[in-house]
């Protein structure tokens, strides 16, 4: 019987940029939150920024002062998932004067499922996801359809 500590939830990553004029913490705040409720394990955390002339650096977690954007929670966030060759790779896509958060992440909170899903012999075959924004503008479209035709 598979019971969940033998099994993950699914493991997600997301590179997700910011300008750097807007920086307010609140993000850092909310992944902390999912962390310390156990909703998401954070596998590997990488800040990274992208100044206006194009140079690219990596904030050190754990030399980074105290409520620095509030990731100096996330010091430990290391499992050395992410590499060198990760970094460079979303530094090319990050617009300049931006600051961007690479996050490896494990949804903790399906592990009871998929262990159940386990015991009863089921198998992932498939699995996507569907972006929050593709979703939003087709909710709206259907909306705006429906009220047409009302």
């Amino acid at each position: 019987m598979t019971t969940p500590t033998d099994v993950l939830g699914p493991i997600d990553f997301v590179l997700l940029e910011f300008p750097k004029d807007r920086l307010t913490g609140e993000t850092s705040a909310a992944i902390k939150d999912l962390v310390e409720n156990g909703t998401i394990r954070i596998y590997d955390l990488m800040v990274i920024s992208k100044d206006e002339d194009g140079s690219v650096t990596e904030l050190d977690l754990a030399t980074a002062a105290p409520g620095t954007a509030g990731f100096d929670f996330f010091a430990g966030a290391r499992s050395h998932l992410l590499d060198e060759n990760d970094l460079r790779q979303a530094a090319e896509t990050l617009k300049p004067n931006t600051v961007a958060a690479l996050i490896v992440f494990e949804n903790s909170w399906a592990v009871p499922f998929v262990a159940a899903a386990r015991n009863s012999g089921g198998e992932l075959i498939a699995s996507t996801r569907i972006p929050a924004a593709d979703l939003m503008a087709t909710l709206e479209s259907l909306d705006h359809t429906t009220s047409a035709g009302a």
